[in-house]
């Protein structure tokens, strides 16, 4: 165990340090920081002063560690759009981010898992088809148009939920959420639904043919011959394997709801980390982009890592091995 989690760290470790350089370079390369923080009007000599305050005339080794220093304590710069520390800029969006994710999770397994081992089981039967057709049309259709579609509906036409925003939030520290309020909670439903869909769709379709491949596995049959009841063969026998390559696959995508929530973020004007690179990529504000990139590449060492732990768990050929 402690070989296997040495090793996990390890690589972890360099996975950080790889993309901890590629972000310095998008920092220290695309655009001139010193122009955009002092505009075009600055003199020669105001700029190479900020540029010596700022450490721009070092060596590219010695500004890499300075930098990696800094990003360890989260100190990435200052937001050239906004004018603040992008750190404190990062870490004020990540509360609505989460939640947003938090709730498509949910959405995803706890409808997705059930609807896959009942297509599984009752694959011949009309509401397992039912969910084959509806599972089809929901991964074809692109993220945007589901949100919009929702909008159109449920905002314009019937006026039960807001369009655009998080509602009202309660601050808890350092932290805001909308879980204490109505309004929040109404403002969470269409975006955790549009954000869902995909990976709601995407799981039952996997379950689903995992569970009918270890379902005409031989040892299935012989728990069968046995006269093993069919509860105990689907949930504790079938659905156990089932659940392994599962696993992997949530945890790439519960990645990619928390990085990739971008498109909507930006249909609901949703106040997190996705709508803010978008601005921050339309402004050219780099030390945003540079750091967004970190923290994202961080969360998946971290969601892989935890993906690990389970397989350590889940599977005996992986403590074996």
């Amino acid at each position: 165990m402690l070989r296997f989690l040495s090793t996990r760290l390890w690589n972890g470790l360099l996975v950080m340090t790889g993309v901890s350089f590629i972000s310095f370079l998008l920092f220290s390369y695309i655009g001139d920081p010193v122009n955009n923080l002092l505009g075009e009007t600055a003199t020669l000599a105001q700029k190479e002063a900020l540029r010596a305050s700022l450490g721009l005339d070092q060596s590219l080794i010695v500004r890499f560690f300075k930098y990696l220093g800094l990003a360890v304590r989260g100190e990435f710069g200052i937001s050239y759009r906004n004018l603040e520390p992008v750190g404190q800029l990062l870490m004020s969006r990540v509360p609505a981010t989460l939640e947003l994710s938090l709730c498509a999770a949910v959405l995803a397994l706890g409808f997705g898992i059930p609807m896959g081992v009942y297509a599984g089981i009752k694959r011949n039967s009309w509401l397992a088809q039912t969910m084959q057709v509806v599972s089809l049309v929901g991964i074809s259709i692109p993220s945007f148009l589901t949100g919009i579609i929702l909008i159109l509906v449920f905002s314009v036409e019937l006026n039960w939920l807001p369009a655009y925003g998080r509602g009202d939030v309660v601050a808890l520290g350092g932290w805001t959420t909308g879980f204490l309020t109505t309004s929040g909670w109404k403002s969470l439903v269409m975006p955790s639904i549009t954000l869902a869909l995909f990976q709601l769709t995407l799981f039952m379709r996997l379950v689903r043919s995992e569970m009918m491949e270890v379902l005409r596995t031989d040892y299935i049959k012989f728990a069968r011959a046995r006269g093993v009841a069919d509860r105990s063969i689907h949930f504790h026998h079938a659905l156990k394997n089932t659940l392994i390559p599962v696993i992997t696959v949530a945890g790439l995508q519960l990645g990619s709801l928390i990085a990739f929530s971008i498109i909507t973020e930006t249909v609901f004007q949703w106040p997190g980390m996705g709508l803010l690179i978008i601005q921050a990529i339309t402004f050219g504000d780099i030390p945003v982009i540079a750091a967004y990139l970190m923290l994202i590449a961080l969360l998946f060492v971290l969601i892989n890592a935890v993906v690990d732990l389970l397989y350590f768990q889940v599977d005996p050929r992986v403590r074996i091995a």
